[in-house]
């Protein structure tokens, strides 16, 4: 009997100590997978962190791409502004009351004598009706482009085709006469004088 309990007691510590075992083996496997779990949400944050900063350096650089394709765009839709005053234009006689307007107005605006004398010269190629119309829009045209040099650029063109040699004389002399119209003669610079002749199909020296 007293062996059979000496047996006992060792069976219960050998139990013991084979159980105590198996839990150490579970703690550190445990362990094991407590650290690649740690080490695996590192290298996430790591990566997510990356990744954030190349999207926000990415954002960066198309908020900037965007605002240069903005400026762009803004340049060219006033470009496009200008130009379309003149890009309507499909009749001579407007075409030639714009020209004249745009460039006896570069350094002030029409006076009554100057509109009178432009109206009289259209007046000799067009009906009252037609003057009338061609006056208006040119005024019109001429205040909504600052610049002679883009009126005779688009415009001279255009009358080339459509006028032939003494008309484009004639027009040259229509410019002349609307400068030297009123008491106030203006003095129309020789450089836009010779683009005009040049735009017109003329030869320049």
């Amino acid at each position: 009997m007293r062996q059979f309990l000496l047996r006992a007691q060792l069976l219960r510590v050998e139990a013991r100590q084979h159980f105590s075992y198996r839990r150490c083996g579970l703690g550190i496997t445990g362990m094991h997978i407590l650290i690649a779990a740690i080490g695996l949400l590192g290298a996430a944050a790591f990566w997510w962190y990356r990744m954030k900063a190349m999207n926000d350096a990415a954002r960066e650089v198309a908020d900037v791409v965007g605002r240069v394709q903005g400026n762009i765009r803004r340049k060219r839709l006033r470009k496009q502004a200008a130009l379309s005053p003149l890009t309507a234009i499909d009749d001579p006689v407007v075409a030639a009351a714009t020209l004249i307007t745009a460039i006896v107005s570069e350094n002030g605006p029409v006076l009554p004598q100057r509109e009178a004398a432009i109206r009289s010269m259209l007046s000799e190629i067009a009906d009252d009706k037609k003057t009338d119309e061609a006056v208006v829009y040119a005024e019109w045209a001429a205040s909504q482009i600052d610049d002679a040099t883009v009126v005779i650029d688009k415009l001279a063109p255009f009358l080339r085709e459509r006028l032939d040699v003494t008309e484009r004389n004639d027009l040259l002399q229509m410019v002349n006469r609307a400068a030297q119209a009123g008491e106030q003669p203006l003095k129309i610079s020789d450089q836009r004088i010779l683009r005009l002749r040049q735009k017109l199909g003329f030869e320049v020296n």
